[in-house]
């Protein structure tokens, strides 16, 4: 069975919008890539950023719901994102963002609260732009529960105590761990959804769902996300867990020049197109603040 390559994506929650794309698209300069709904909930915006073509390994996505009451940072959920910027961006970044630099890092928080981190990696460029999810970092309430089930059967590589490798070379990512006995958080803006992590295609996709399942942990089916596949389950500690594929890609749908200017939306909701579009707040892209 292959290994995963590193972090699909990271999905949050947002209860605003047009801050959001504000936010990510304006200030961070990430590309809007694709503006849909979600497909359970298709009176709300499903919004994914990303480098120019929208590539896996570089999408932040959020559930946009409007009026969303803040969520509650708690035990036993993934509770930062880091973003990897070339080195040598930080200066740039920290001058950009009236922000301080820590180390190799800037610390900073989006309009609904989430923590969100730069970090310097890579090779350095003539551009400061986000480069990928570099790392993600996750409440536990039972870390070395969950450190059996990341090396011997997700196969992350342990670096440190604290740091898990997903995937090898450029497309690796990370997942930090800290030890919480909070009570639950509470979902709402400013929460981060679920993480997912790369695999090739349908058939490793169902090699990994047989073989979670068969470690007793409650698997779902695969469901159809048009821009890729995807199996869901919750690691010991409760943390949502989401194995996707690469393909399809973000030009299923759209051409890559076009990639976040029109709604776009699954098959089953098409008939109602006009509804949603009613429903559904119009969206301003924001000019960006300064060139990235």
């Amino acid at each position: 069975m292959k290994k995963l390559h590193g972090i699909h994506h990271v999905t949050a929650i947002t209860g605003d919008a047009q801050k959001n794309v504000d936010f990510y698209a304006g200030l961070l300069g990430m590309r809007l890539v694709k503006k849909t709904v979600n497909f359970d909930d298709p009176n709300s915006y499903h919004l994914y950023f990303g480098d120019e073509s929208g590539s896996p390994g570089t999408l932040l996505t959020f559930f946009a719901w409007p009026g969303a009451a803040k969520g509650r940072i708690g035990g036993s959920e993934p509770v930062a994102v880091a973003l990897q910027v070339p080195k040598g961006a930080l200066a740039w970044w920290e001058a950009r963002l009236q922000a301080k630099q820590h180390k190799e890092r800037i610390s900073l928080f989006d309009p609904d609260g989430m923590h969100v981190e730069l970090v310097a990696g890579g090779e350095e460029s003539d551009s400061a732009s986000i480069q990928r999810i570099h790392a993600v970092t996750l409440n536990l309430a039972d870390p070395g529960k969950s450190a059996s089930l990341f090396t011997s059967e997700l196969k992350f590589v342990q670096l440190a105590q604290t740091r898990y490798q997903v995937g090898e070379g450029p497309d690796a990512g990370y997942v930090d761990v800290r030890q919480s006995e909070d009570a639950r958080g509470i979902v709402g803006a400013g929460t981060i959804h679920h993480i997912a992590f790369r695999t090739d295609d349908d058939a490793t996709q169902e090699q990994w769902r047989q073989h979670v399942a068969s470690l007793g942990l409650h698997v779902s089916p695969v469901m159809d996300r048009k821009y890729f596949h995807s199996i869901y389950f919750r690691e010991p500690s409760g943390v949502l867990f989401e194995i996707a594929t690469d393909p399809p890609g973000m030009t299923v749908d759209e051409a890559a020049s076009q990639l976040g200017e029109g709604l776009m939306l699954p098959p089953q909701y098409e008939p109602s197109r006009k509804q949603l579009e009613a429903t559904l707040p119009p969206l301003r892209m924001p000019a960006l603040e300064a060139q990235v």
